[in-house]
């Protein structure tokens, strides 16, 4: 199979790249795109908004802090030992070279996203050590190579070897699409040819322990189009659920080996990041090959996911043992373990969705993760993480370990979030529209512009955005284009009602299709303004009775932003779990108070009127009635948006707020 027009090829005798305009996703001809991505440098996010302000984070804070810990935590030491450049012992777990891989993947994408190379010198330091570290079949792994050189592909459930691998290949994938570096894209298509050869057709039965790879083979075949690794991203898939991972003791569903793939989509279950980059590879591997069964199982696993088993913030996974899904409804607000990585990955797999079906709820979902189950994860300084996101804090928290910390750490153990954000946020711009035939749709709404050139739009297009999304309702758009009939289709969010949209001078119907999209088609030849309005008033949330966790409590959001009570908003001296809303009560917002430190880029909080109340005996168990207790005094609650929480130090929490 050629190469696709939108692709570089990348030379199967050098590996040399050659610059091409696509991102973390690069459309191929395949029919199955209901949507195409567009072209990585069409869409630019101004500094002074939202989301072109986290991208500008990332860049300053977030990749360099990536990039010292990497080195500081003896990651890269892991390979220099391999050659002879440093004595240390092996340091962290056996997928420690990941941190490195998506720390390449973030530089990558930054490369691309601003046309600068400030890290050109560390990518070709990098991809030096990595080709004097490859041995010559194009095996790379430095715990294998180190610590066990004997059982290459033999641990299969917990070494992790395809999917460090897998990473390796999304790093070498944004490099040559946004870089001259040569030397990495070789290094990862050998150990992607030494894959085919040990585990694709004909090969070994041989399947990872931690999917990833899956996703990852789909997209060098997106850059190289070759076939050869589709097939064996194919074959990846259709081995799972055979039993070719041990009964471990989590059980087979952990490694995403308990039923074959199509099976398995009854029911979203075992470790949450695991479950969701496996879903991920069914829907790359279904937009390549069209097979219409996989789809239907991504379909099904999302049904399962986002109506029983999702926070509200778009946080997955209830279960610290396994870092896994739990039952259905089985949503605990102070045990979740809801961690970055598997909301990073909801976010990769809805987006992959979303060019599938072009419905907007999956954009929906991409939008609650992003500024709530993402956003939460960094601090406002950008060099410290989260690796679980609980909705609730409890007073007397022991925030001693990494395990359940009260604040953001500046790095893990295992730290597989940070450089994970920072790989998806250099490429945040990728995902906030895409187009097809018949024009362009918005999906997220960002301070920026969009430039985009394509016969079926009439030649060049121009979008200019000016909003304050996601804390103002206005979202003002300037359309310029050559002569041409096409459609403009922006995404009306779920939780909004009453939008209004004007174009030019005429104020036109608002209302939604079936996906979720208004359709404005006309000739925009010359300039043309659209408004759009939609109303974010604060609300209050529900959850479904059957989240027995939360029963009898409600939450805040304005937009898509949730928000939470944190203890050092309220009044002085009361405990935050003896706070209970009014839930009648009007909702007021107010500007946060001007000594309130840590919620850099917060605008808006809310004040709504509670109790405070104290049961009636210190007993943890007696007749109702004292235990009930009485409402001392009312009060009035401040919350915070929740992805802001912990940044003033420690102090109690919780998104989830009893009644009164």
């Amino acid at each position: 199979m050629t190469s696709n027009s939108l692709s570089p090829t990348l030379s199967a005798e050098a590996g040399n790249p050659v610059w091409s305009p696509d991102g973390p996703v690069g459309a191929t001809t395949s029919p199955s795109y209901v949507l195409r991505p567009l072209p990585f440098p069409a869409v630019h996010l101004s500094e002074e908004g939202h989301l072109g302000a986290w991208q500008e984070l990332n860049r300053r804070a977030t990749i360099p802090h990536c990039i010292a810990n990497v080195e500081s935590s003896g990651a890269l030491d892991n390979f220099r030992r391999l050659v002879g450049e440093s004595d240390a012992d092996f340091k962290g777990f056996w997928f420690q070279d990941t941190d490195l891989y998506k720390t390449l993947e973030a530089v990558g994408w930054e490369a691309g996203r601003t046309g600068e190379e400030p890290w050109t010198d560390y990518l070709r330091e990098m991809g030096a050590l990595l080709e004097k570290v490859q041995l010559p079949d194009g095996y790379l792994n430095t715990w294998v190579q180190g610590v066990e050189p004997d059982n290459r592909w033999a641990k299969l459930q917990w070494s992790h070897e395809l999917y460090t691998a897998g990473h390796l290949l999304q790093a070498a994938v944004a490099i040559a699409r946004s870089t001259g570096n040569s030397s990495i894209p070789q290094v990862a298509r050998r150990i992607a040819d030494l894959l085919v050869e040990t585990m694709g057709e004909g090969g070994r039965d041989l399947i990872d322990g931690h999917p990833e790879v899956e996703t990852a083979l789909v997209e060098l075949y997106r850059l190289t189009g070759e076939s050869k690794y589709l097939e064996t991203a194919n074959r990846q898939l259709e081995l799972r659920g055979h039993g070719l991972m041990p009964d471990d003791r989590f059980g087979r569903q952990y490694f995403q080996d308990h039923l074959p793939i199509r099976e398995a989509a009854k029911e979203a279950t075992g470790h949450a990041v695991r479950q969701i980059y496996l879903a991920t590879g069914v829907t790359d591997v279904y937009l390549e090959n069209g097979d219409p069964t996989l789809l239907e199982s991504a379909e099904s696993l999302w049904d399962s996911v986002f109506y029983e088993k999702a926070y509200l913030t778009g946080a997955l996974g209830s279960r610290h043992r396994d870092e896994a899904f739990g039952d259905p409804y089985e949503l605990p607000s102070d045990r979740a373990y809801a961690e970055t990585c598997a909301s990073i990955a909801s976010f990769h797999w809805n987006w992959r969705l979303l060019l599938a079906t072009g419905q907007g709820k999956y954009a929906e979902e991409m939008e609650r993760a992003l500024y709530n189950g993402i956003a939460v994860s960094t601090s406002a300084a950008g060099d410290s993480f989260f690796y679980s996101n609980p909705l609730q804090l409890r007073t007397g928290h022991d925030g001693s370990t990494e395990d359940a910390p009260s604040e953001r750490l500046s790095w893990y153990a295992c730290a597989c979030c940070p450089p994970n954000l920072a790989r998806l946020v250099a490429s945040l711009h990728h995902y906030v529209a895409t187009h097809d035939d018949e024009g362009i749709q918005v999906h997220l709404y960002g301070d920026g512009e969009l430039d985009f050139t394509a016969d079926a739009l009439g030649g060049a297009v121009k979008l200019e955005t000016r909003t304050s999304y996601p804390w103002n309702e206005q979202v003002d758009i300037d359309v310029s284009a050559g002569a041409g009939e096409w459609t403009l289709s922006l995404r009306l969010p779920a939780w909004c009602d009453g939008a209004r949209l004007t174009v030019g001078d005429e104020e036109i119907d608002a209302t939604p299709d079936s996906a979720g999209y208004v359709r404005i088609r006309r000739n925009w030849e010359g300039t043309t303004a659209v408004t759009l309005l939609l109303p974010m008033p604060a609300r209050i949330i529900a959850a479904n009775p059957r989240v027995d966790a939360i029963r009898g409590s409600v939450a805040l959001a304005k937009g898509p932003v949730i928000f939470c009570l944190e203890q050092h908003d309220q009044d002085h001296g009361v405990v935050l779990e003896d706070l209970r809303i009014d839930p009648t009560a009007p909702i007021r917002e107010s500007a946060p108070a001007q000594d309130a430190g840590g919620l850099a880029g917060v605008p808006t909080v809310l004040k709504v009127a509670g109790h405070v109340a104290e049961p009636a005996a210190r007993d943890l168990y007696a007749p109702a009635p004292k235990v009930q207790g009485s409402e001392r005094r009312s009060t009035e609650l401040t919350a915070i948006p929740y992805f802001r929480w912990a940044n003033r130090g420690e102090g109690a929490m919780r998104v989830w707020i009893p009644t009164a």
